[in-house]
């Protein structure tokens, strides 16, 4: 379970460093809200593309689609506005899985790895009492393995479950603002639009 943990903490952690782009996720979203007041469409479209990741990707297909509902003119502002909406969400749903993949089984191996820690505790246990009960004096050299091998299973097992938890929770996090990066972005892009046309 450990070796488990270890080859999709690492695995997570190289997805992650890509799907969020070169440099700084908050920044690269300020700069971006900074060109849409601006009215530099184009500009943020081209720090899209040098940006790249999620964020980037996600925040060019509500850029295009923007240029789309400019050019439309046979829909109303408000439809224009949704649809804007609408391929931004679209466009963050699909990233969301790739960015999710995989969570599960580090989430599972924080359960597990206690539950292993315990079965073979239990084991050790077994085989340190299975000691004592044989006829004649408890031979020592066998208990101690019994019960070394008891807690060298229970400290595996809950050093693996908490390193789980804190790789789910660091992966869940960076996720999370990398969805708000996306949120606030659509905002503006939305609202840029309401203002701009």
């Amino acid at each position: 379970l450990a070796l488990v943990l270890f080859v999709f903490t690492v695995e997570r952690g190289i997805t992650l460093a890509r799907a969020s782009g070169r440099g700084n996720t908050d920044v690269f979203v300020k700069k971006v809200r900074r060109l849409l007041h601006d009215g530099n469409i184009d500009g943020a479209a081209d720090l899209c593309d040098t940006q790249r990741g999620s964020v980037g990707y996600v925040i060019k297909a509500g850029l295009r689609k923007y240029r789309e509902m400019e050019a439309a003119s046979d829909l109303e502002k408000e439809q224009k506005k949704t649809a804007i909406q609408a391929e931004i969400e679209e466009a963050t749903m699909l990233e969301l899985p790739m960015l999710e993949r995989n969570l599960p089984i580090i989430a599972t191996t924080a359960s597990l790895g206690t539950l292993v820690g315990l079965i073979g505790t239990v084991l050790g246990m077994i085989r340190a009492f299975s000691a004592l009960g044989e006829g004649g004096a408890p031979n020592a050299a066998e208990l101690s393995v019994g019960i070394s091998e008891a807690l060298i299973n229970t400290a595996l097992g809950i050093t693996t479950s908490a390193l789980s938890i804190l790789a789910y929770n660091f992966f869940t996090t960076k996720i999370d603002g990398m969805t708000y990066a996306m949120d606030e972005a659509g905002y503006s892009i939305v609202q840029t639009f309401d203002v701009r046309n």
